[in-house]
């Protein structure tokens, strides 16, 4: 091999038709240093170079992890449960509390303390059923008057929960213009950092059916894989966006309302663990035998009607110390936002003040609850 003859600080001759200039890059004159050839490059093309790799490496990793969030899907592998709670009969209403005063969210409502309740005949149970209703006794020549609200009553178990197997047996959902009622699960002292789980809710004449979703503090998502039968709506669980929507699923028409009265109701189940939150909805005539026998398995009941899982949302975090409530609110933001299309007349206010045969149907029939926990 021939040795080179380039002494020490030289330039080689094949190069020689170049200049160093003054950035310490080697110049032709006329013309920039070979482009091709990495040797001759600055700083600062190195420092750009290295700033792009970087970025390419933080973009790939993200969508990455993003496209792994969407395929993932967490593991709901059967579990055993054992009966914890059941409320039932004509002690039903001693499991709750009632809360008491005007509505936290910002309802055309009253709600009455259990005394008064009783009084009015809004709420009421036998050994087979429990009934929470909205007064129709207070007219506008009434003394007092529901000019500022009218009677209802919300409910609020008094056991707190951070998981478990809930099943409702639901045999009347109230319905009618200015009605706004659910069966919900949250804690009223921690909203919405410990979570709130709408397992019914319905407005007006609910001839839209049953709304499932979840409210949260932030960084709570369902864009991820999931695996249920009804239509998703939002996806954003936070509380704080769009307008407190949370992330809803949409049930059918007759999933709620009078449709779904007429069918005799059934039951909701709603299982509530680390993995994710799921709720089924089960029709008077198809309720599945381990659930009549007081076994229930989620596993064998096919894909839940709403799938809530915990692939971008840490459920065990998002959901703690939850009470069981139960109401029939009045007006309120989510009534107002839907009335020009609710088929309604009038107004809402001007309905719960002065119309209360317009509640007549407004009232929640039930049978047992009973909570499951896991082994």
């Amino acid at each position: 091999m021939e040795r080179s003859s380039v002494k020490p600080g030289e330039i080689p001759s094949r190069y020689q038709e170049f200049a160093v200039g003054s950035g310490g890059d080697y110049q032709r004159s006329g013309s920039s240093a070979p482009a091709w050839d990495p040797r001759y490059w600055s700083k600062k093309v190195w420092i750009g170079i290295a700033v792009v790799i970087v970025i390419a490496i933080i973009i790939g990793v993200a969508v990455g992890v993003t496209q792994g969030k969407k395929s993932s899907y967490p593991d709901y592998s059967q579990l055993s449960y054992t009966l914890k709670d059941t409320f039932q009969g004509e002690t039903f209403f001693d499991n709750f509390n009632y809360f008491t005063g005007f509505d936290p969210a910002g309802g055309f409502v009253h709600y009455v303390d259990a005394g008064r309740a009783q009084q009015l005949n809004l709420t009421f149970a036998s050994q087979d059923a429990a009934v929470l209703k909205v007064d129709t006794s207070v007219g506008p020549g009434s003394n007092p008057d529901a000019s500022t609200g009218r009677f209802s009553v919300r409910l609020e178990s008094k056991n707190t929960y951070n998981n478990g197997l809930f099943i409702f047996d639901v045999r009347h959902t109230p319905f009618g213009c200015g009605t706004w009622p659910a069966l919900w699960l949250t804690d009223p002292s921690n909203w919405p950092k410990n979570g709130e789980i709408d397992v019914m809710e319905a407005t007006n004449k609910a001839s839209d059916g049953n709304q499932m979703t979840l409210h949260t503090s932030s960084d709570c998502s369902m864009s991820v894989k999931r695996k249920q039968t009804d239509k998703a709506l939002q996806t954003n669980c936070d509380a704080t966006k769009n307008s407190n929507a949370g992330c809803g699923v949409q049930g059918a028409d007759n999933t709620f309302g009078s449709a779904y009265n007429n069918n005799g109701g059934g039951i909701m189940a709603m299982e509530w663990r680390d993995a994710g939150i799921r709720v089924w909805q089960f029709a008077r005539n198809s309720i599945p035998s381990d659930i009549t026998g007081q076994k229930p398995d989620p596993s064998t009941w096919g894909e839940a009607a709403a799938d809530f899982p915990s692939t971008d949302c840490d459920v065990a975090s998002h959901f703690k110390n939850n009470s069981i409530i139960l109401n029939i609110d009045l007006c309120g933001d989510l009534v107002y936002g839907v009335w020009d299309s609710s088929g309604c007349s009038s107004n809402c206010t001007d309905i719960v003040a002065n119309n209360p045969q317009s509640f007549t149907n407004a009232y929640w029939e039930v049978g047992k609850f009973q909570v499951y926990q896991a082994l």
